[in-house]
């Protein structure tokens, strides 16, 4: 037991640090939990093979194959140049109506393929513009993350929840995103208030944004049309799961089979634009994490929140809420998701209701991700992209903002979790 968490602990550390890529060390970490568990006999290959949730993996491959079809159309840019000049070069309407544009991509897509696409296009309004990116990068962040919460298929930490709770499309709908909607509100209205000194000055070049023509950036407007009917469709089944008796997997790979066979793309340049390292390090970490329930070492966790769940169940989703929420900021919010699922799934099978546990764990991870440049990829990335500009965003600058949309959107989600906690038991 204590050699598996051993593994676990040095892997997040150094995921954490970043002395070698997250995706490597995921490997190096899955591979050492496998040798050490054959030589201790508390593993096996096909353990760990088990282990591994083919159902998330699926979800994710589906939708992140729309998405490499829908990338190099235009489309992203098409939207983010048309709201830049629907904003007339106000940096408040602009960081809102950016900011909105981006959460509602991410909500239908993977929150780090949707900042990807949408932080270029504002790094390029903003120097046109001549006002700082800094608000706009920043901001389109931790929107993505806060509003990617509210849907299944939104944010990674929801697409493992909704695989090991079997919770559907709807199921997300109805319990986090009235939630969401509430807290991305008030995030919105504090990076408002964060931000208003950068946002009151009047950019030196207001009117230039106004030339830019949202046509020119559609590159191939029948492709487009194509993938976004079938990502439409996708989306309709996905309501509709529950009553066809079909899973999201299921859903998300057939939809990306149909685009594929009505556009008919280089399907070599559609894998290059896949993020395989992203599954790949999904897979990785299932394997760590099958160790580490093999082992026993998570029966010990699952038996301390037992007793805390016998005293007070309510408290115990609020404790859930805030905990996850540091451990994302501080690490990832995608490995503290994959090592908690097997805790509730035990709570689960020991007779307690962890109905409630799985929407604290979605509201803890996907507002945690937040609180530091580290906790999320979608941070990861806006950060990477602000190296481009002339202020590149450093960890203390993104706490600043980060940190407080954290804390405002997780005493938001614990106020809610307790109304509703009647509702979320059922």
């Amino acid at each position: 037991m204590y050699i598996a968490t051993i593994i676990f602990l040095v892997i997040l550390v150094v995921i954490f640090t970043e002395w070698i890529p997250r995706t490597i060390a995921a490997i190096a970490g899955a591979a050492i939990m496998v040798g050490v568990g054959i030589y201790a006999g508390f593993y096996s290959e096909e353990l760990a093979i088990e282990a591994i949730d083919f159902h998330t993996v699926g979800l994710l491959l589906g939708m992140m194959t729309l998405v490499a079809l829908l990338q190099p159309t235009g489309f992203f840019e098409y939207l983010a140049i048309l709201v830049g000049r629907w904003s007339k070069g106000n940096p408040i309407l602009l960081l809102i109506m950016l900011g909105t544009v981006t959460t509602v991509l991410s909500m239908l897509l993977d929150n780090v393929t949707t900042v990807v696409i949408i932080a270029p296009v504002a790094i390029l309004i903003g120097e046109i513009l001549g006002m700082s990116v800094v608000p706009l990068l920043i901001s389109l962040a931790l929107l993505s993350n806060t509003g990617g919460t509210g849907t299944l298929i939104g944010d990674p930490p929801n697409v493992l929840i909704g695989s090991a709770a079997s919770l559907s499309f709807n199921d997300f709908l109805a319990n986090a995103l009235p939630v969401v909607i509430v807290a991305w509100l008030v995030v919105l209205g504090l990076l408002l208030f964060l931000f208003r000194k950068e946002l009151r000055k009047k950019p030196a070049n207001a009117d230039a944004v106004q030339a830019l023509d949202p046509a020119r950036a559609l590159d191939d407007p029948s492709t487009a049309r194509k993938v976004i009917i079938v990502l439409a469709g996708t989306i309709v089944l996905f309501f509709l799961q529950e009553l066809l008796g079909l899973s999201s997997s299921f859903i998300a790979l057939a939809a990306a089979g149909v685009a594929f066979l009505w556009v008919r793309p280089n399907t070599q340049e559609v894998f290059e634009r896949i993020e395989w390292n992203v599954l790949i390090f999904f897979i990785a970490l299932f394997v760590m994490v099958g160790g580490l329930e093999a082992s026993g070492a998570l029966d010990q966790v699952a038996e301390v929140m037992a007793e805390a769940a016998s005293l007070n169940p309510v408290l115990l989703g609020v404790i859930f809420i805030w905990v996850v929420a540091i451990l994302s900021a501080i690490v990832d919010n995608i490995p503290i998701t994959i090592a908690l699922i097997p805790v509730i799934l035990q709570l689960d099978a020991s007779g307690i209701n962890t109905a409630p546990l799985w929407w604290a764990l979605a509201f803890g991870a996907g507002f945690g991700g937040n609180g530091t440049i580290i906790g999320s990829s979608a941070n990861i990335v806006v950060a990477s992209l602000s190296e481009r500009t002339r202020t590149p965003i450093t960890s203390a600058m993104w706490s600043r903002r980060g940190l407080p949309a954290m804390i405002a959107a997780c005493i938001v989600a614990t106020i809610l979790y307790i109304a509703l906690f009647p509702y979320y038991s059922r």
